[in-house]
């Protein structure tokens, strides 16, 4: 076999030898590139990032309005609510109501089927003419026997007649003044049944207790309906639901350790949740004496003021109760900014707030305060609606600080 390792010799490629200068090079390029990096990020490395923090925007009360001395939540209701149902268990024949729709006093609303009742009405109006015709024969017979008493009464004087004839006609005078009298009460008891089969009549048909609103239709043509839950479940116990929309109001629960800011007569401002932007005035009626031991709360009932038609039963309403007008603490005569409680920081005796710039920078800035204002505080001095101040500012926060706001 030949030998291949001259061959292999030969297929090698010799390389120079690398120079230790061109290393050098290569590492100093690499260094000054390296070093060029750091010296433009340095800044940005080293720059003050912005803390986050929560802010608000400083309202104004306008002048002559009222403080506010406590905030809570409630709900529409009403002091006049109804559910009609029938007195007697029938099948509906008729309904006329629908939701939404107007209704007066006794107006009729649904009608039941009276075919039975009208028969019982007249079984009864025919018992008492039965009654009554009883009573005018026994009239008829007691008059008859009453003339007999009369003629047998002159007959003795003649001597033709005996006493036992006497006493027989006044037996049968008494029997029929008797019979007359049970018959008479025979014809009462009748009409009694007739006046009751007549009631029973008039329940057929059912009407509107009072003034109002149906705001809903629970029963249909054909059902039946009663007063008492039966049928399992196949009988309706309402037909209608109606609300007086005259007798709207508010109920709030107010927890009872703010209760002593509540009073009867009280201003308020009520805002409806499905219109915030237009408050409604009103006032308290009365603090219900009890409190709810669950949820440690007061009962108060609000009356508006005037009625809006944009008002509906079970809406949520936010309740503002006012300040009262001859307090202390009377409306300012110019407007008054509002700012939360949390905003306000405290060093010795004076207070202050951050005010945040358009830029993001805080400034702290010394304020004068007033009243409380609900939730919020009376600024005096110091601060103008619009403007955007730190919420529970962190205590290393300083003036020329930068801010940013969570999303």
């Amino acid at each position: 076999m030949a030998d291949l390792t001259d061959d292999l010799a030969a297929l090698r490629i010799e390389r120079p030898p690398e120079r230790p200068a061109r290393r050098w090079v290569l590492w100093l390029i690499v260094l000054i590139v390296a070093g060029a990096a750091g010296a433009a990020a340095y800044p940005w490395l080293t720059r003050e990032r912005p803390i986050e923090v929560e802010t608000a925007t400083v309202t104004a009360r306008a002048a002559g309005a009222q403080a506010a001395v406590l905030n809570a939540a409630g709900y529409v209701t009403a002091r006049r609510r109804a559910t009609v149902a029938s007195k007697i268990t029938g099948k509906l024949v008729e309904v006329n109501v629908e939701e939404g729709m107007a209704v007066r006093s006794g107006q009729v609303l649904a009608r039941l089927d009276d075919a039975a009742l009208r028969a019982a009405l007249s079984l009864a109006e025919a018992q008492v003419a039965a009654a009554q015709r009883s009573v005018r024969e026994n009239e008829v017979r007691l008059k008859e026997a009453q003339l007999t008493l009369t003629r047998v009464t002159r007959l003795i004087a003649a001597g033709i007649s005996t006493q036992a004839e006497v006493e027989a006609a006044q037996a049968q005078v008494d029997t029929f003044d008797a019979r007359i009298l049970a018959a008479r009460e025979q014809v009462r008891v009748a009409e009694q049944q007739a006046a009751l089969a007549k009631t029973n009549l008039d329940d057929t048909v059912i009407r509107a207790p009072f003034s109002g609103v149906a705001i809903s239709k629970d029963a249909q043509p054909g059902e039946t309906v009663s007063p008492v839950s039966a049928g399992g479940g196949f009988t309706r116990t309402g037909i209608c639901t109606i609300v007086d929309m005259e007798s709207l109001e508010i109920e709030v629960d107010v927890n009872e350790a703010y209760i002593g800011r509540v009073k009867p007569g009280q201003d308020v401002t009520a805002a409806l949740d499905a219109y915030p932007e237009s408050p409604i005035p009103a006032r308290v009626i009365t603090t219900v004496p009890t409190a709810d031991r669950q949820k440690a709360t007061v009962l108060v009932r609000v009356a508006f003021n005037q009625l809006d038609a944009r008002i509906l039963p079970d809406m949520g309403v936010k309740v503002t109760f006012l300040r009262d007008a001859a307090a202390p603490e009377a409306p300012a005569a110019r407007p008054v900014a509002l700012v939360p409680k949390a905003a306000i920081a405290a060093d010795g005796n004076q207070s202050y707030v951050f005010v945040v710039s358009g830029e993001g920078v805080v400034d702290r800035r010394a304020i004068g305060v007033g009243g409380a204002d609900g939730g919020r505080v009376e600024v005096v001095a110091g601060l103008t609606g619009g403007e955007r101040v730190v919420v529970s500012p962190p205590p290393t926060l300083a003036s020329g600080a930068r801010v940013v706001t969570p999303d």
